[in-house]
């Protein structure tokens, strides 16, 4: 069973709700101060893994446009694309839906319920929650990208494509003008234009 590593991102928490924030995503009731609580008592958190040069152009550029630090972002790109190549992604794919769902606050929470980087319902992926440690592992950053990786390869397994995938994924399946795919896709799009001007693809 994976544990939830909550406090080792604590202050990336509060950092990113001060400063980013998008549409219906809102830190919970009492968030911020007990992230500040977290980080208090955090023991330091484990090294990340080094990065290939084309995920380092990606953290450049997404910390400069999110406004995160550096730290955090580097953490996050690498575990979007673990997850992404557990479950046979793109990882771009992962980090676009990342972009548009909460705009890298790994505390966001919609008026919905979806909480996180990807914006999961718990209630309505329980027993995959339990098996990453229950509850809490919704707002660990790491655990809440590979659920929402694992619920967005199901969906497109199920649905066959990508674009319905992602509608599923949404809750807009049956959006014709499948506006939440084109927009993912776009952001997906914007991320392949960064590496491929930096020689990295």
């Amino acid at each position: 069973m994976q544990t939830t590593n909550v406090t080792s991102w604590a202050m990336v928490a509060v950092g990113a709700a001060l400063i980013s924030g998008s549409g219906e995503a809102l830190a919970p009731d009492g968030g911020l101060q007990s992230c500040v609580a977290d980080a208090q008592s955090a023991t330091q958190a484990e090294p990340a893994l080094p990065l290939d040069p084309g995920q380092r152009v990606l953290v450049d550029y997404l910390s400069r446009r999110f406004y995160i630090a550096t730290e955090a972002t580097e953490r996050m790109v690498g575990a979007a694309h673990r997850a992404a190549r557990e479950v046979g992604l793109d990882p771009l794919l992962v980090l676009a839906v990342i972009s548009v769902e909460s705009r890298f606050n790994p505390i966001a929470e919609s008026v919905m319920g979806a909480k996180g980087l990807m914006q999961i319902i718990p209630k309505y992926h329980r027993a995959k929650l339990d098996a990453l440690g229950g509850d809490e592992a919704v707002l660990d950053p790491e655990s809440n990208i590979l659920l929402g990786a694992r619920i967005l390869q199901e969906y497109i397994y199920r649905t066959g494509t990508v674009e319905a995938g992602l509608q599923f994924y949404n809750g807009a399946f049956w959006d014709g003008s499948a506006q939440y795919a084109q927009k993912v896709m776009a952001e997906r799009e914007r991320l392949e234009i960064v590496l491929r001007s930096k020689g990295r693809i």
